[in-house]
């Protein structure tokens, strides 16, 4: 009764360090990390759009200059990355086209909720390694671009032949990513759409089985960097996803459907989001991180957005857009094909010119303010990072 706390017994005593510890796990750190996957998510949503509006203007741009002036000019390094990612994004899309949705979503279907979880984590572990290898496959073809266009006469040849091949590369890398991207969305959407709690099963199997792998592990600050990145573009694919739920809800879905599909996706995103925040916070806790650590890759993400060049660019944030961008223009088709009228055929191709160009305007304006809010948050980021360096030295 006299011997104080018993309690001392079996833990420490705290110090002032171990209490920021634990308000850095519970409030500091959880509010940085969400800033800077929500400002990669961003980045990579701006990516995207830029695949969807800018690239396809400039390869136009390039063939209607070609056609006016009548004079071939050998293409820059630029314009042959542009249609390079083109002809992946063609291919992909009429590859793509010709896949049996229905077919897939009925294997998938007849899958036991335990085989849903199994199938979705297959699909996700692929996805990722897709994503890693992608941006290595994209960068070979933007090299062998870049020495192609700017090669002497006596190596073009060897030059073209290595672009060419190259180009094969990519895309048969991109089409298979798109199928596996194709195939985590049709499971995702079976797990959604079965009335036997599948989605929170999968939800709370992959989350934890996620904090598990990764939380009792050493990781160093590079990793953790690494995999605040790749948290953001997990994100992203799952965004696409779920915008495949969307059309084939619109498609075939019976009754009210909207508010159902609307509190999913809600359930999916806050998972997303509170697995992430809990992941970081016990990783920063147990290896040591402190939350400014956290700024400083947000800081590194904003100088990326502003193309100033860092002191290692194997930090910044990779992601091709490809795959995702196959899957969406795949799976939004038939919802545009079922609001055409059926005849006459002039008055189908002008209702097709008519979407697609109401489709581009929408997709541009969206790009232009995102684009000019990551410029402004980014510009404003940075230049308060150096008034507070400034101030501290």
């Amino acid at each position: 009764m006299h011997n104080g706390n018993s309690l001392r017994n079996t833990t420490t005593l705290g110090s002032e360090k171990e209490r920021e510890r634990v308000y850095d796990t519970i409030f500091r750190l959880p509010w940085r990390c969400e800033v800077l996957i929500s400002v990669g998510f961003f980045i990579c949503f701006d990516s995207f759009l830029s695949l969807l509006t800018i690239m396809p203007t400039r390869v136009l741009i390039t063939f209607w200059r070609l056609l006016t002036t009548r004079q071939f000019k050998w293409p820059s390094a630029a314009e042959l990355c542009d249609f390079g990612c083109f002809l992946v994004l063609a291919c992909g899309v009429i590859v793509l086209g010709r896949t049996d949705i229905s077919l897939i979503y009925h294997m998938i279907r007849g899958q036991g909720t335990i085989k849903l979880y199994v199938v979705y984590n297959v699909w996700e572990i692929f996805d990722k390694l897709c994503q890693r290898f992608g941006g290595d496959v994209l960068e070979t073809l933007f090299n062998s671009a870049e020495g192609l266009a700017n090669c002497s006469q006596e190596n073009m040849a060897f030059w073209i032949r290595r672009f060419v091949s190259d180009q094969a590369l990519t895309m048969a890398f991109s089409i298979l990513h798109s199928f596996i991207l194709l195939a985590q969305a049709i499971t995702l959407s079976t797990c959604i759409v079965a009335h036997n709690n599948a989605l929170f099963a999968l939800l709370v199997s992959n989350n934890f089985a996620e904090i598990k792998s990764n939380v009792f592990k050493r990781f160093s600050r590079d990793n953790i960097h690494s995999l605040a990145y790749s948290d953001s573009v997990e994100r992203f694919h799952i965004s696409a996803c779920l915008l495949f739920v969307l059309a084939q809800n619109i498609l075939e879905a019976e009754g009210p459907w909207f508010e159902s599909f609307l509190f999913n996706a809600f359930v999916v995103f806050v998972c997303e989001m509170l697995i992430d925040i809990i992941k970081h916070s016990f990783l920063a806790k147990f290896n040591d991180i402190k939350p400014i650590a956290y700024s400083e890759f947000l800081e590194d993400l904003c100088k990326q957005t502003l193309n100033i060049q860092t002191e290692d660019c194997k930090k910044n944030l990779t992601f091709v857009p490809l795959a995702p961008a196959c899957v969406v223009i795949r799976v939004l088709t038939p919802v545009y094909a079922a609001h055409l009228p059926c005849s006459p055929l002039a008055w189908r191709f002008f209702w097709i010119l008519v979407l697609i160009s109401m489709t581009y305007i929408m997709l541009t304006s969206l790009k232009v303010m995102i684009g000019m809010g990551l410029q402004k948050h980014a510009t404003w980021y940075v230049s308060r990072c150096r008034k507070r360096k400034h101030h501290l030295d």
